[in-house]
């Protein structure tokens, strides 16, 4: 049996300096945003991070994710994507078993490599290091996320007699999804048993994943893709998209100049091959049916879209959350399931 849509929003927290808001104010305007829209039923909190940006970018989600959590009683919480590389795992682990008996279950993780040199040079590491530390993280999370007492050796980190404490409320512990821009990302994912992030062509990254399930015996219907496809629900395109537009275009800036500094080439908007994170804009019809198709076209079973872009604020976004939670998610849904 196929997994069920799950659909939510996702979050960054980034302040332009000169937003106006302080940063305190505009947590706590998040905070309410994210019980409200508990209450329209989304299934979904995801959050993105990075590291010493001027505008606030999202540095550590779990915190965030604790005091969500607190005050909702549903939704799921997930990092698309953590920086795995840059975190000691044990110690992840053990904030991810603090954070799964706090929520009652509702955490996920979502990791991946990283690469923005800025990120790793704060933290005293090279970003040349990143795929043999992401790598040996798996390894040791997925012997955590086992409830079994282990030791272990690498290269990057070593850890001895370990056994995570409180125990995880969800048996194996948190699920686990890892990000793909290439086939060898995507059969990191399949490698270490996890759902898929895809940040790249279908062909080489979703394509190879479920290749290598297949090949393993697994039955992809047992997994999920998750992808950030952001939509704004208006019936006066002319009047609601601007703002977001301008929102949205200072959000690519800093991704242009960290693909720029680590030499990726093309920033996530300007390349054709890769499966399109672009806006979807227009009434609820239209956003159904060009999300309906964006569903099928790449296996999606879990999205979110942007639910404050940065330099708005979350009165900005009501109007378009809630008729996406109210009348674009059902329809969705329905349309899934049959």
């Amino acid at each position: 049996m196929k997994p069920r849509l799950r659909i939510g929003v996702v979050y960054d927290f980034r302040n332009p300096p000169d937003s106006g808001i302080s940063n305190q104010d505009f947590y706590a305007e998040i905070l309410d945003q994210a019980v409200w829209l508990g209450s329209k039923g989304i299934d979904l909190i995801w959050f993105t991070e990075h590291h010493f940006v001027d505008d606030g970018y999202l540095p550590s989600w779990v915190p965030v994710a604790s005091a969500m959590a607190a005050r909702t009683k549903t939704v799921c919480f997930s990092s698309d994507i953590s920086i795995l590389p840059l975190y000691q795992p044990v110690r992840m682990a053990e904030d991810l078993a603090v954070l799964d008996n706090l929520s009652g279950g509702r955490v996920e993780l979502g990791v991946g490599l990283g690469y923005v040199p800025q990120d790793f040079e704060g933290y005293g590491l090279k970003v040349k290091q990143r795929v043999s530390r992401t790598d040996e993280s798996l390894e040791i999370l997925t012997r955590c996320f086992s409830g079994e007492r282990f030791s272990f050796k690498g290269k990057r980190y070593t850890a001895e007699n370990v056994i995570i404490k409180p125990d995880y409320i969800q048996p194996g512990g948190p699920p686990l999804w890892v990000a793909a821009s290439s086939a060898q990302g995507a059969l990191r994912a399949a490698r270490f048993n996890a759902h898929l992030l895809p940040q790249g062509p279908y062909e080489t990254t979703i394509q190879v994943w479920l290749d290598a399930l297949r090949a393993d015996g697994r039955d992809p219907d047992g997994y999920r893709v998750g992808i950030i496809k952001p939509c704004m629900v208006t019936d006066d395109r002319d009047r609601d998209w601007p703002a977001v537009l301008a929102a949205e275009r200072f959000r690519m800036e800093y991704y242009a100049n960290a693909f720029k500094a680590s030499g990726r080439g093309a920033p996530p908007d300007q390349d054709k091959e890769r499966i399109s994170q672009n806006w979807v804009v227009g009434d609820v019809d239209h956003c159904v049916e060009e999300l309906n198709a964006f569903i099928k076209k790449n296996r999606v079973t879990d999205f979110v879209t942007w639910a404050v872009p940065p330099g708005l604020r979350p009165s900005d976004m009501r109007a378009s959350l809630e008729q996406f939670a109210m009348e674009v998610v059902p329809r969705l849904k329905d349309a899934a399931a049959n």
